[in-house]
């Protein structure tokens, strides 16, 4: 039987980030504090490409600071990549977590079909 599921991401796991990344071709996240425009952010930081300042994921609390200047600093289709490949990657670390097999397929649109299998 399948199941449509929606999910609202809150980037909270660090592994989840580094997957999106690799999947991404992006720099490895670096823990740290940035300048974005006039205010400091401390969490792990994201360089996506084009953008003037990275992206500021906030593990505590899940949340991203940013400033892209309502896209004249930087495309947002590059932080909906990153937001995608990371909630494939948290959905993929959970099932494997707790035994569960899981395929993907790229769809047509851009979007990237899981299929998460019964344990063993």
């Amino acid at each position: 039987m399948s199941h449509l599921v929606t999910i609202k991401t809150q980037v909270k796991d660090i592994a989840a980030i580094r997957q999106a990344c690799v999947r991404l071709q992006l720099p490895a996240p670096q823990a740290g504090t940035a300048r974005i425009y006039n205010q400091e952010c401390s969490g792990w930081l994201v360089e996506l490409p084009g953008w003037r300042f990275p992206v500021v994921c906030q593990t505590e609390t899940g949340d991203l600071q940013y400033d892209n200047f309502q896209g004249h600093w930087g495309d947002p289709q590059r932080l909906d990549a990153f937001l995608q490949h990371y909630a494939v990657a948290k959905a993929t670390l959970e099932a494997h977590r707790q035994g569960h097999t899981v395929q993907e397929r790229l769809e047509q649109n851009g979007a990237i079909r899981l299929t998460i299998g019964l344990p063993a």
